[in-house]
This record gives C-alpha cells, sequence and structure tokens, in this order.
C-alpha cells in the first residue's frame, strides 16, 4: 500500500512521448510550448441527422489501405465532449484534454506500430453529455476531428468518406446519488444496454442500418467548405473551438489491481476476480470489493449469458453504515457503498465487455446481479489506473516512520487529483480551483521538479478572466464562479512559479494580466486602506462560526481585514515579479497600495490589550487566518510574530484539533487547507520546530483507514481533498528544509525544522540534479548536484554550500 508510483509510457505511445518532451523542454530543463499546427485541411465531423446538442454516443470509422507498414504515423484529434480513438480494435488513447473554446486541444499519437500491410481500420468513439456534463466539461456541440500530420497520413482526414453509426446501447446514466444528497458536479454514470450495442462496430465493415457517411458539424453553414479545423487566432473560423495542442503528456493507462471481495452472500463469488463467478436464474447477489486504497480508473467488467439480468455497479470511497456516517474506512461489517453508478443489461452474449467512458473513482465498488431468466456469468474484471503520468524523484524518510506515511498517502492523493488538469476532488467535482491547485503545484514541484501541469492550469485561470479583470475561482468551468481571493492566490501561484522553475519568460508572459486583477482589488480599498465589502464569494476557508456569522466578517463600514491580508500578500508577490522581470511603474503602484493597506489594518484591526489583530475594526471576531497571515506577510512587526504565533498555534500542540473557537478572545481555526499557510507563518516567525506538533490530524487519519486525505473533519463528503495533502510538501520544504534560495531555484536555502526527530533523509529534485540532505547524530551531510550552490542554516548560522557533499556539524 502507498507505494509511489513511476510513469509507465504504453509502447504505441513512447515515439509520442518523446516527440512531446523535445518540445516541452530544453537543455536547461525549461518547460516551452510545443508548435501549434498553422492550417487545417480536415473537416469537424458529426452524424448527419442526430442532434448535435443533446447527449449522444456515436462511433466513427475509416478503413485506410497501407501497401507497407510506415516507419511513423502521426495523427492529430480532438473531439467535443471526449473521444476514445482505437486501430485495428487496440485503444490508441483518449481525449482532448479540458479547455475553453478559444483554448481547444488537440491530441496527437503516432499509430504506425497499430498499423499493418492492407487494411486497417482507424476508429472512435465519440461521446457528448450534453447537460449532465460534466461542470468541468465546456462544450458547444458534438463533433470528431482527425488530421494527418502529413500528405503521406492525409487518408485518415475526417471528411464525409468517415462512417458514423449513433450508439444507443451505451448512453449516460442521469446522477443517481442513492441518499447521497450532497453537491457533486463530476460526469453521470452510463448504462450499457447489450442488446442494442454494435459490437461489431471497431472491425471491418458496415453492416446494419445505422451506419451513415458522416456529416459536416457545421450543419447551419450554407458554404460547402464550412467546418475545417481553425487555429487558435485564425482570422474569420468558421468554427467555433479555437485548437492549440495540448502541452501535456497523455495520461496514464496502467493496468492495476479491480480490488479483492470483501464480502459476497456467493461462496464461489469470494475468489472472484480472479476466478469467474456464476449467478444462478433469478437469483439476486452483492459482491463487494475493496481495493486497500483509493484510485482513480477505469473500470473494465467482462460478462457472459445473463439475458434479461440487471447489474448495478457502485463506486465509493468509503462505506457507510445505516446513519450514513463513513467511521474507519477499512471497516466494512454490514456498511454500504453509495454513490456514482453504472448498470449493464447483458443480452446473452459471450465474453462482453463493459468500460466506462470516463474513468471512475472508488476504493470499495459493490457489485449487484439480479439474474433473470438465465444464469449470468461475471468473467473477470480489470482496472486501468489513469491520471497525470508524473515521475517521482522526491524521497524521504524519518525516525517517526508515520511521517512517511503521511508523506506517501498526501502523494498519493495529490497524484488522483491530478489529470489532464488538478482536480479539487475526483470524486465529487473534478474543478480545478486556485486554492486547491496552488497547493497541488508546490507539491509537483517538490515532488517531480516538473512544471507543465501547473503552467497549464495557470494559463487556464487566466483565460478565466472576466471583462472586469477578475479570474473565475475555477477553470475550466461551464457554471462560472467568482471568488475574488481566489484570484489574489492565481497571483500567488504565478509566484511559486517563478520561485521555483526556471523559466522567467513563462512569468513575464502573465504578469501583465495579474494586473487586472490588482486593478479590481483597488477599486473595493477604502480610504482608510483596508478593502471594503466584495461582490460574489469572498471565500477564504472552510469554517464554521460558532454564531453562525459570515467569515470573512465585516463592521459597519463593511470592511474586512481578513481579505485585505490576502490582498496584502498578493501585493507583495506583484512586486517581487514587476522588480524582476516587469514594469517599475508598476511596482510603485502596488507599493503604494501595499503601504496604505498594510497601515489600515494596523490601524484597525491591532488590539494591543489582547496582541492579536480582529478579523475587522469592530473586533468582535478573531481568527487564526488573520493572525497568521500578520506574521506571514510582515504587518505584524517582528518582536511580536513569535507571541502570535504561539497563541495561534497552542490549542493545536496541547492535543485539540483546533476546529472550535477557544481562549480569550476564541480564535476561529484554520481548516486542513488553510494550514499550509500556518506552516509557512510558524516558519516566517522563527519557531517552524512546531510544526511537527500541528499534524495531529493527520496521524489521527492514518488510525482511521484514510488512503487519502479528506475534505474536512468529522463525516467529510471527500475522501481525496488536495488541499489537505500540504504535508507531503511541508516535509520536503520545511522539516528537510529545502527551498529555492533565490527566483528560478537558482540557488538553495536548506534550513531544517527537525523538531523532536533524531533521523531525517530526503532527496529533492532540482534541474541540475538531486538535491541530497541527511539529518543524523548531531550531523548534517548535504548533497548537492554540479553547479548548484547555496546555503545551509542552522540556529542562526549560515553556512556557504556549493556542488558536491559535505558533512556539517548541527550544534
Amino acid at each position: 500500500m502507498f507505494k509511489l508510483r513511476r510513469s509507465i509510457v504504453p509502447p504505441f505511445l513512447f515515439l509520442i512521448c518523446a516527440m512531446a518532451l523535445a518540445f516541452t523542454s530544453n537543455a536547461s530543463g525549461q518547460s516551452s510550448e510545443p508548435v501549434a499546427r498553422t492550417s487545417w485541411s480536415a473537416q469537424w465531423i458529426s452524424h448527419p441527422t442526430a442532434p448535435l446538442k443533446e447527449p449522444v454516443t456515436l462511433h466513427f470509422k475509416k478503413t485506410i489501405d497501407l501497401s507497407a507498414v510506415p516507419a511513423h504515423y502521426v495523427v492529430h484529434v480532438s473531439a467535443d465532449n471526449r473521444f476514445v480513438l482505437y486501430v485495428n480494435g487496440q485503444r490508441v488513447g483518449d481525449g482532448p484534454a479540458r479547455g475553453d473554446l478559444a483554448h481547444w486541444r488537440y491530441e496527437t499519437f503516432d499509430l504506425a506500430s497499430m498499423l499493418k500491410a492492407g487494411s486497417n481500420v482507424v476508429a472512435a468513439t465519440v461521446w457528448n453529455f450534453g447537460i449532465f456534463a460534466p461542470v468541468a466539461q465546456i462544450t458547444e456541440r458534438t463533433a470528431f476531428l482527425m488530421e494527418g500530420d502529413t500528405a503521406n497520413e492525409a487518408a485518415v482526414n475526417t471528411n464525409e468518406s468517415w462512417m458514423v453509426e449513433e450508439e444507443p446501447g451505451q448512453v449516460l446514466l442521469p446522477r443517481r446519488m442513492n441518499g447521497l444528497y450532497v453537491y457533486f458536479a463530476s460526469g453521470p454514470g452510463e448504462t450499457l444496454k447489450a442488446s442494442d450495442y454494435d459490437w461489431e462496430w471497431a472491425t471491418d465493415g458496415t453492416s446494419g442500418s445505422r451506419w451513415a457517411h458522416a456529416g459536416r458539424a457545421m450543419r447551419e453553414s450554407i458554404n460547402p467548405e464550412a467546418g475545417k479545423g481553425a487555429t487558435r487566432g485564425q482570422s474569420d473560423p468558421d468554427t467555433p473551438w479555437e485548437l492549440i495542442p495540448d502541452p501535456l503528456p497523455h495520461m496514464a493507462y496502467e493496468k492495476e489491481d479491480p480490488g479483492h471481495v470483501v464480502r459476497a452472500e456467493l461462496d464461489a463469488a469470494k475468489s472472484f476476480p480472479q476466478s469467474a463467478v456464476t449467478v444462478a436464474a433469478h437469483a439476486h447477489t452483492h459482491i463487494l470489493l475493496d481495493r486497500g486504497e483509493l484510485t482513480t480508473a477505469y473500470p473494465r467488467l467482462t460478462f457472459s449469458g445473463g439475458k434479461g439480468a440487471h447489474l448495478t455497479m457502485v463506486y465509493a470511497e468509503a462505506l457507510y453504515d445505516e446513519q450514513m456516517h463513513k467511521g474507519n474506512r477499512n471497516e466494512v461489517g454490514n456498511r454500504k457503498a453509495v454513490g456514482i453508478t453504472d448498470e449493464i443489461f447483458p443480452d446473452g452474449g459471450s465474453h462482453r465487455v463493459f468500460e466506462t467512458l470516463w474513468w471512475r473513482t472508488w476504493r470499495y465498488l459493490d457489485i449487484e446481479v439480479e439474474a433473470g431468466d438465465e444464469p449470468v456469468t461475471l468473467d473477470g474484471l480489470e482496472a486501468h489506473y489513469t491520471a497525470y503520468p508524473f515521475e517521482v524523484k522526491a524521497e524521504f524518510h524519518a525516525s517517526d516512520p508515520d511521517l512517511e506515511k503521511i508523506w506517501k498517502i498526501g502523494w498519493h492523493t495529490g497524484q488522483l487529483d491530478a489529470h489532464e488538469t488538478y482536480m479539487d476532488t475526483p470524486y465529487y467535482e473534478q474543478l480545478q480551483y486556485s486554492g486547491d491547485t496552488r497547493l497541488q503545484a508546490l507539491i509537483t514541484y517538490s515532488m517531480t521538479g516538473t512544471d507543465l501541469l501547473p503552467r497549464q492550469a495557470i494559463r487556464a485561470l487566466d483565460d478565466s478572466r472576466n471583462t472586469a479583470g477578475i479570474t473565475e475561482s475555477r477553470y475550466p468551468s461551464q457554471l462560472p464562479q467568482f471568488i475574488p481571493p481566489f484570484a489574489l492566490l492565481w497571483i500567488g501561484m504565478l509566484h511559486d512559479n517563478y520561485m521555483y522553475r526556471p523559466d522567467g519568460e513563462f512569468v513575464k508572459e502573465i504578469l501583465p494580466h495579474t494586473r487586472t486583477v490588482l486593478d479590481w482589488f483597488a477599486s473595493y480599498q477604502h480610504a482608510d486602506g483596508v478593502l471594503g465589502r466584495l461582490p460574489w464569494w469572498s471565500f477564504i476557508d472552510w469554517v464554521e462560526t460558532e454564531t453562525k456569522r459570515d467569515f470573512p466578517s465585516y463592521d459597519a463600514n463593511n470592511e474586512s481585514c481578513l481579505t485585505t491580508m490576502q490582498y496584502i500578500g498578493a501585493l507583495e508577490d506583484a512586486i517581487d515579479m514587476e522588480k524582476a522581470v516587469g514594469s517599475a511603474e508598476q511596482a510603485a503602484v502596488d507599493a503604494q497600495r501595499l503601504d496604505r493597506a498594510k497601515k489600515g489594518v494596523i490601524a484597525q484591526c491591532w488590539d494591543a490589550q489582547k496582541q492579536l489583530f480582529a478579523d475587522n475594526a469592530a473586533k468582535d471576531m478573531y481568527s487564526e487566518h488573520t493572525n497568521m497571515l500578520a506574521v506571514l506577510h510582515d504587518v505584524a512587526p517582528k518582536k511580536d510574530q513569535q507571541g502570535i504565533m504561539r497563541r495561534v498555534v497552542a490549542r493545536r500542540v496541547d492535543g485539540s484539533d483546533g476546529t472550535k473557537p477557544v481562549g480569550d478572545p476564541p480564535l476561529i481555526g484554520a481548516s486542513f487547507y488553510f494550514r499550509y499557510y500556518l506552516a509557512r507563518a510558524l516558519d516566517h516567525a522563527g519557531i517552524g520546530d512546531e510544526y511537527l506538533k500541528t499534524l495531529g490530524d493527520w496521524h489521527g487519519f492514518l488510525k482511521m483507514g484514510f488512503t487519502t486525505w479528506p475534505e474536512q473533519p468529522g463525516d467529510t463528503r471527500s475522501d481525496s481533498h488536495a488541499w489537505t495533502a500540504h504535508p507531503t510538501y511541508d516535509l520536503l520544504n520545511l522539516v528537510a528544509g529545502i527551498e529555492p534560495g533565490s527566483p528560478g531555484f537558482k540557488t538553495v536555502r536548506i534550513a531544517p525544522h527537525l523538531g523532536n526527530l533524531t533521523h531525517l533523509d530526503a532527496a529533492y529534485p532540482h534541474d541540475k540534479g538531486l538535491i541530497r540532505v541527511k539529518y543524523e547524530g548531531g550531523h548534517a551531510e548535504i548533497e548537492l548536484p554540479p553547479g548548484l550552490t547555496g546555503e545551509f542554516v542552522w540556529k542562526g548560522k549560515t553556512t556557504p554550500l556549493r556542488g558536491g557533499k559535505v558533512t556539517l556539524e548541527m550544534k
């Protein structure tokens, strides 16, 4: 359990992945962008008569003849909503990666290894879930596009020579949560009606009445040439999708353990899926499988016979008792799986295969079988893991063995929340939120040393800015949502990239767009420097106040010192970047805003008697959040910072979970998510050794059987929430103490905070190689890759470092 995954590239994708790497990194390890196609000859095609904007599943195919197998056969593919591509019955890959209409991705594959001399069938399943599509899925109409890279591959170009059929046998199953009524933004389940399904669709030939020549997706145009692919920024395109290459590698598709049976009413079922199980006619049974840890994967169920039967597959992060409580995640008993569901209606055929169009998230999988007049056999079950194909380079080991478990589970959480976009949760929402994504990007830098996915996120949120200049809280998203403080965290995300990655040109490209965000906030900055009440949803953290008051809170002048603290942090980050790669004039403007904001919160919200900052000038609410940000951004004087942070952290290190306001004044506690900023503030105040004492909740999660980290305390909705995974970052950056010493990680600063640990060793990825540290027996062994310099800081003493290995005394 908790094995760190290494990326595995299917053989038929190896070449194209190598090509992708050639244009996504240069000799210095900096990321760059793939070159977009400048023109398209292929047409966007669809079914000639099926509704274009209603839910539908389509099959497309074309037979191409080859005199010999080519060395390469590169194609570019896209669809709305999604496609799965096959060649001669073999799965090639899927896509396109999510974006918006102005930034619509296409995927690139080399098909050569799947081709043969003679006839070859190139086929695709394309589906559109319409109004039931995931919130993260933007759409215009059902359509498919494929184009060969050169004239040698032009035979695959989509046009009316392609054949298409509507597939009524595999359709969506509208969300049915079986009594679990919570916010759910992911896609629907699916229904397989085997008697309606075209089981020969991907083979040569088009027998059957459903097949027709494809029609143009842009039916409304009278121009017979309308509907060709259009590049981003093309003059006068006649299609809504502005095509750009997907800069990311293809998502993993790796066979893994689907789970073992932990409860079954049939003795014969206890060896499933290693052995087939037959359910007798008219019998009704459940088979419950447990993977041992959460996954994101494509389930693949093979079944035979059973005409008239009904199979139901329910996927769950955890099991629920009769009161709909989860409890210990390892407990089974009489608990049940509740959640997203697929259903299958067999037709009596042999070795039928059901694989979902979109992946599922589960630890527990309940298969319910209601047999009809004939028995049904479950031949087998497979799972194909999918997520971003990271290569883990970091290492962490410590004298407290639970810390390594916490580190690994945090990374497992981060992996499952990282696909073609970051996701807050892979089960319930699958949305890329700024607040969550900032922490995920930092984990990515620290674990892998790469930034393709973080750059995707920064760009996507940049693309979401509205006419007022503010970014949406999450993107891509078909439903606009604005959380203004998250726009400030987007600026922080760019600054993190500025510090951790060496590509200053990327930061320079995005930086001017941050100015519209800060201009928008400046329009709400009152004369006293404090921010007034903001429109939309001023979400800071997921907390509940004792009196159910708003959080953040406001005084009679509708001012909030808490939101102003986040504004201060964004201004500091912006000024840092503007001075280095931007505009000195803009830096001066931001510096004036910053000075006013700091003076305003000190004048309005510092409580000299309580030696704490209040959340507003009325001084009727106090939070950890306001005080930790006051420390982190030096609003609080240096002489007061340790005292403030010791007040903030006291109830965590004395065993309290910090979820309820206590003390005088009672402080509203930070959630799992916001404790990332708690760690930063402890470090900034010079008491980073207190950090390990704040991990009590994560130690408790281990005892409760969590294999990923939850969204919030108690009966949490989500068992896999990226914002709770930041200890994986903290253990490397704060405890092992490895962090950038200057922008672009040109130098390293190593300042460990070991607490009571007697041993720790870690490895940290850098563009020049691995940084390694080992602390034991009063000594520090530091090894830097050649060409990297930095410093080691311990108890106020700074020692210069350079490439190579050195042993230092820790006194």
